[in-house]
């Protein structure tokens, strides 16, 4: 992909069979770094083998920075006017418990292929935001398949203390016969994700996330804070367990951040857990070329075994 002379120029290109009009391909979009667009659309365009499964199926909320991350952003739910016909959208019920009827509905597009990647990616949309739920092949919401836990440090506590913490919800998991995957967030802290063995309703999903996180605060109260307050965050780990449910969504692992430099919700391995939980150090949240080298290098860490 070839940036266009200068700022304001488009270019047409084919994405799998798609002819999609990708513009401004210059742009900065983070200005610490001089990222640009046309970057941006490189970095997902490569990821995107790893990334896609991980969003296959699942609605995706948009946030989107039109002049670049110094600039105003906006939620995007609904699939924006101007939306090809080829891309697949979904209809969500707003209540939470989205079986009634008559209710009021979004229309989330669903990414699975490339193509719409890219096509929302040239919107600027930085981030994409999934629920921890898919849909099914009715083009309904189906019950939860993971449980996601957002660890997020209260300062001056940060990344070394997420790791620490997370080594311990890591046992609170796996004493529920659950296996944690970690995520660092691209901005402060870590997600865990853990398979469920069988569907749970959005609900029933908090419930459980919610049982680690009070069963580690009560076990660690120094270190770790189930409630959602902020000013008693100071120092600690707040475990986010509200995340699960029906109507809330995570970044999704291998998204760009809109951050103030271009960083990376990125799979980690456990060591480095570790190691980042024994030195400061020893973990750091990662930008867009040093993924795709660990893609390269490792594959897919987020994959399940």
């Amino acid at each position: 992909m070839t940036p266009p002379a200068a700022e304001g120029t488009e270019v047409h290109v084919d994405v799998e069979g798609r002819t999609l009009r990708l513009t401004n391909l210059e742009k900065v979009l983070y200005p610490r770094t001089g990222t640009t667009k046309g970057e941006v659309l490189n970095y997902y365009a490569q990821v995107a083998p790893v990334m896609l499964p991980h969003l296959a199926d699942r609605a995706v909320t948009r946030i989107r920075w039109p002049h670049g991350v110094e600039g105003a952003s906006f939620f995007e739910k609904n699939a924006p006017s101007g939306t090809p016909s080829w891309v697949r959208t979904v209809r969500v019920p707003t209540t939470g418990s989205r079986s009634g009827t008559g209710e009021a509905e979004l229309t989330f597009p669903v990414v699975d292929d490339l193509a719409t990647l890219t096509w929302l990616v040239n919107l600027a949309a930085l981030e994409l935001h999934v629920h921890q739920w898919r849909v099914g092949r009715n083009g309904r919401p189906r019950n939860a398949d993971r449980i996601v836990v957002d660890l997020d440090p209260g300062e001056p506590a940060g990344l070394h203390e997420c790791c620490q913490v997370a080594l311990l919800a890591r046992e609170a998991l796996a004493e529920r016969g659950l296996e944690a995957r970690p995520v660092t967030s691209g901005s402060k802290g870590l997600h865990l994700y853990a398979t469920l063995p069988r569907r749970l309703p959005p609900e029933e999903a908090t419930t459980l996330a919610r049982e680690v996180a009070e069963q580690l605060q009560a076990a660690h109260p120094r270190q770790v804070t189930a409630t959602m307050t902020k000013a008693k965050r100071g120092g600690k780990v707040f475990l986010d367990w509200s995340q699960n449910a029906g109507s809330k969504t995570t970044i999704a692992p291998y998204s760009l951040r809109g951050r103030e430099r271009p960083r990376v919700a990125a799979p980690v391995t456990w060591e480095e857990v570790a190691a980042g939980a024994e030195d400061e150090l020893g973990l750091e949240q990662l930008a867009p070329d040093q993924v795709l080298r660990r893609v390269a290098e490792l594959g897919d860490l987020f994959a399940e075994a």
